[in-house]
């Protein structure tokens, strides 16, 4: 059979209900849970691969309502030894504070947790050397980060955080016990979602059809909103990827019924996808 015989069967079959029908109903769907500043890439990304991804913001981010402790440490880097950023938002919202005057010097380094957030850093206009984040294949997290730098000399060193609100305090007691001077920065807040009509419905169907969604969780706050937007919801029908051993802890805790550990990196997840795709339901 040639290809225009192969695309007129297939689109008889899903206009009758046949096989192609078939397939239809059990492609998997995909929610992405990240920000939707960083959801929608991953959105993009998965569908340019075939699959039928959805955003569900499940952290809302937004910037201080004080942007002047951002700007006094903009006034610190020139003088600092390295400058650790938590996520790409907190790229993103310490550089939109960055004053005219200041430039990013060649002798800091920008620390960052992963590849995200050292392609916002690249965005931002730092490159090659500038950047130090984790040996790869060794995770994507502050411990991670700690490995690749703990051998470097910290005594007297001068290091600036920057992150969101509320966020953890690790990192900066590792440097402090090797000897550096340490301050922080809220550079933006992570809030629950308001989910929108579209948010609604897709949640309202993923519970009800658990079994043709898979969940990528990046973060264990966002499964915990998950759980305030719906309480009560059984999640024992439905498959999660995490891409961090906490994470992938807090969605079983939240009764998520099979939860795979990913690296977050496309090809990774696409593969992981894949591979859950072959799995029968969950019961």
């Amino acid at each position: 059979m040639n290809s225009s015989e192969d695309s007129k069967r297939s689109r008889g079959d899903l206009a009758s209900g046949g096989p192609g029908r078939e397939r239809e109903r059990d492609r998997l769907r995909v929610i992405v849970t990240r920000p939707v500043a960083q959801a929608l890439p991953w959105v993009d990304a998965l569908r340019d691969q075939g699959f039928e991804a959805h955003a569900l913001p499940l952290i809302d981010i937004e910037p201080v309502t004080d942007p002047t402790p951002i700007r006094d440490a903009w006034r610190r880097v020139p003088h600092a030894t390295l400058v650790m950023f938590v996520s790409a938002n907190a790229v993103q919202h310490f550089f939109a504070q960055q004053p005219d005057e200041i430039a990013w010097p060649l002798t800091v380094l920008a620390a960052s947790t992963g590849p995200g957030t050292t392609a916002a850093l690249q965005r931002a206009g730092l490159r090659g050397a500038m950047v130090v984040e984790p040996v790869t294949g060794t995770g994507y997290d502050s411990e991670a980060l700690w490995a690749r730098l703990k051998a470097r000399n910290w005594s007297g060193a001068r290091v600036i955080l920057v992150r969101g609100e509320e966020g953890r305090e690790w990192l900066g007691d590792q440097f402090r016990a090797a000897g550096a001077e340490v301050t922080s920065v809220t550079a933006y807040r992570r809030l629950a979602p308001v989910p929108n009509p579209a948010s609604k419905a897709l949640l309202a169907d993923a519970l009800a059809d658990p079994g043709r969604y898979v969940w990528f969780f990046t973060s264990s706050e966002a499964v915990g909103h998950l759980l305030e937007l719906v309480p009560g919801a059984h999640w024992g029908g439905s498959r999660a990827l995490a891409s961090h051993l906490r994470i992938a802890q807090a969605a079983r805790q939240a009764g998520f019924g099979d939860v795979h550990l990913v690296d977050p990196q496309p090809q990774a997840v696409v593969d992981t996808i894949r591979q859950v795709q072959l799995l029968p339901r969950l019961a």
